[in-house]
This record gives C-alpha cells, sequence and structure tokens, in this order.
C-alpha cells in the first residue's frame, strides 16, 4: 500500500512486465463495443471514482536498437541518455493499463490528451535498468466532459529517487460524472497539473487555439500562449508520420493509423500524436535543455495529416524556451509549451 495524493490508501500492483500496447488497445476496443451493442449488460452501475491502484514494473530495460530508431525519427542526439520524450514512450503502457481497466470511470478511446508535462530531475541512460510507476488522480469536471491526469515515475533501479515524471492529462469530452466540482483554470505546475482547465474548444477534438498573433517571445514565460514566435523549422509531415511514430512508440490508436479508421473517431484524416509533436519540440531545443528541466505542452488544434507545420521557438529573458507549432500560412495554433532548465 502507498499513499494517494488525496491521503489515502493506495494499493500497489507488481507487474513482472510492461504490458504491450496492441493488447491494451484490443481491451479497450472491446470495452468500446460492449458498451455500444445494444442490451448490452454492463454487469452492475458504471464506475464514478479512479481506481485506488498504481502498477509498478520494478526492471525495465533499455533496449539500444528501440533507443536509436525512436532518437532517428525524433531527431534527437544519438547518445547514451535516454531522451525525455523516450522515457514516456517506456511508462505510457503502464499508464494505459489503467485507462483499460473496468473500474476506469472514463471511455478511453474517447479521452482526447489535452496537456502534458515532465520533470526531469536527472538523466537516465541506457545503462540503468528502470523502475516505472503509475496512478490516476485528479478526476475533475470540465466545461466540455471530465478530466483526469494519469502520472508516470520513473526512477534507476539502484536509486531511490525520482529521476523523471510525468503527468499526462486528458479530457472525456462529453462525459459527465456525479459528485465533481467544475475545476477551475490552473497555472501550469500548480498542484501538479497542466493549467489544461480551460484546453478544448466544444467545436473541436483540441483546443480553440485563437487569440494569438505573431511576434517575438520576448519575456514571456508563458509557454507562448499569446504571442507567437517566428518561425525557426518548417515540418512537413506525411500520411505516413502517425504510423511511423506508431512503430517506434507502439501506440497505435486508430485514429493515427489511417484516414479510414481515423474518421471512425470523428476525424477526417489521420492526426499526428500529440507526443510526437511534443518530442520534436523538446529536441529542438536541444542541448541547452541541460540535464535537468521541466518540458511542459498544451495542445490545441490536432495536426491533420498530411500537413505542414511553422514551429517557432525562443528563449526568454529568465531563461526558459518557448516554442509553438501552427498551420503554415494561418495563425491557427496546434500545440504552445516550454522547457524551463532546473538548477
Amino acid at each position: 500500500m502507498r499513499t494517494a495524493p488525496d491521503g489515502g490508501l493506495m494499493r500497489e500492483q507488481v507487474l513482472d512486465q510492461v504490458p504491450s500496447l496492441g493488447s491494451l488497445y484490443a481491451r479497450a476496443l472491446g470495452r468500446t463495443a460492449r458498451a455500444a451493442a445494444p442490451g448490452m449488460l454492463s454487469g452492475g452501475p458504471s464506475p464514478t471514482t479512479l481506481p485506488q491502484v498504481c502498477y509498478t514494473v520494478p526492471r525495465v530495460p533499455v533496449d539500444h536498437a528501440h533507443l536509436a530508431e525512436y532518437q532517428h525519427l525524433l531527431g534527437e542526439a544519438g547518445t547514451d541518455e535516454l531522451p525525455a520524450g523516450y522515457v514516456h514512450v517506456l511508462g505510457f503502457p503502464l499508464a494505459m493499463n489503467l485507462m483499460v481497466r473496468a473500474d476506469f470511470p472514463l471511455p478511453v478511446l474517447g479521452m482526447v490528451h489535452v496537456a502534458n508535462r515532465v520533470e526531469q530531475f536527472h538523466p537516465l541512460s541506457t545503462t540503468d535498468t528502470l523502475r516505472v510507476q503509475a496512478r490516476a488522480q485528479g478526476l475533475r469536471a470540465h466545461r466540455s466532459g471530465t478530466q483526469v491526469d494519469l502520472v508516470v515515475e520513473v526512477a534507476a533501479q539502484e536509486g531511490p529517487e525520482v529521476a523523471w515524471r510525468g503527468v499526462s492529462t486528458y479530457l472525456a469530452k462529453g462525459t459527465t460524472l456525479p459528485g465533481l466540482a467544475l475545476a477551475e483554470p490552473v497555472k501550469a505546475g500548480q498542484d501538479g497539473s497542466t493549467g489544461s482547465g480551460e484546453a478544448v474548444d466544444d467545436g473541436d477534438s483540441g483546443a480553440a487555439g485563437s487569440g494569438h498573433s505573431r511576434g517575438g517571445a520576448g519575456g514571456n514565460d508563458a509557454g507562448g500562449r499569446g504571442v507567437l514566435p517566428e518561425a525557426t523549422a518548417v515540418w512537413r509531415l506525411t500520411p505516413r508520420t502517425g504510423r511511423r511514430y506508431a512503430a517506434v512508440s507502439g501506440d497505435r490508436n486508430p485514429i493515427h493509423m489511417s484516414a479510414l479508421s481515423a474518421r471512425a473517431f470523428g476525424f477526417p484524416r489521420a492526426i499526428a500524436h500529440g507526443m510526437y509533436t511534443a518530442a520534436r519540440a523538446l529536441a529542438a531545443v536541444g542541448p541547452a535543455r541541460g540535464p535537468a528541466f521541466t518540458w511542459q505542452i498544451d495542445f490545441a488544434k490536432p495536426v491533420l495529416l498530411p500537413s505542414t507545420v511553422s514551429f517557432g521557438q525562443a528563449r526568454t529573458d529568465s531563461g526558459t524556451y518557448t516554442y509553438a507549432g501552427w498551420k503554415a500560412g494561418s495563425d491557427r495554433v496546434h500545440f504552445t509549451g516550454s522547457v524551463r532548465p532546473l538548477p
């Protein structure tokens, strides 16, 4: 047992290995099909609270070939240091394992990834055997549905302290649960949240992305929310982008794989993985981020594939790197974020 964020007790369940994302998506599809089938009995009332359980895998080795594939795709340096986005890839299946549980109160395949925040306290390496743990917390009402945070913590097996912590915020649009107060928007990093209380526009599967103008980031530390930086790169994303990242990350969510499978979930075409765009932004900051940093991103309008994305980054007066991605030739924002080196 361990103490939950709300002060209650959380049961720890130890697994021998990280589950396969393929099997987890199969479970999620089965759960969705059962819920949609006419006359299908649920076997009891639907859950309204989060499962008080955390999953732990005490020994997760690093595959050198897999790491090299990730580094090549995302533009990271080919070193023994694990990119923060790669650590997310290693831990995501454990978070997914929570979301496909029968007692998880939200429909996993209907959820939108609206924000992500990572704290890297010191780098991990290919020589480390990792200890990975995942839990769910922060179930809260949102004007468009219900939000939840999935928290993953990673440490080197030889060290007791957490080296990497990721908080992924998801929104289940149109899903409401009894007894939840409407959460107020929170600034990024406060109470472990990602500041996504108002991140998603009712009219799209992403944030409104409006109210941005073009200009330098100057001294703004707000992650580029009000002013877009000057473009420093152009990303030309093909229809294969989703499948290429899926091959490296294991995340074969149907919305990323093809236009046909994406249409079943309300998208006109396949969309890029949010963490693909986040990881490319982190790679663009490069070694300037230092060994310890906070990396956050708020996802806005989804990146439909194929697409051309303008990307810009700027260093603020305080040393934080802000960045944004938007549809080339317009002010339609796909994401904003920042990387702040830690002392």
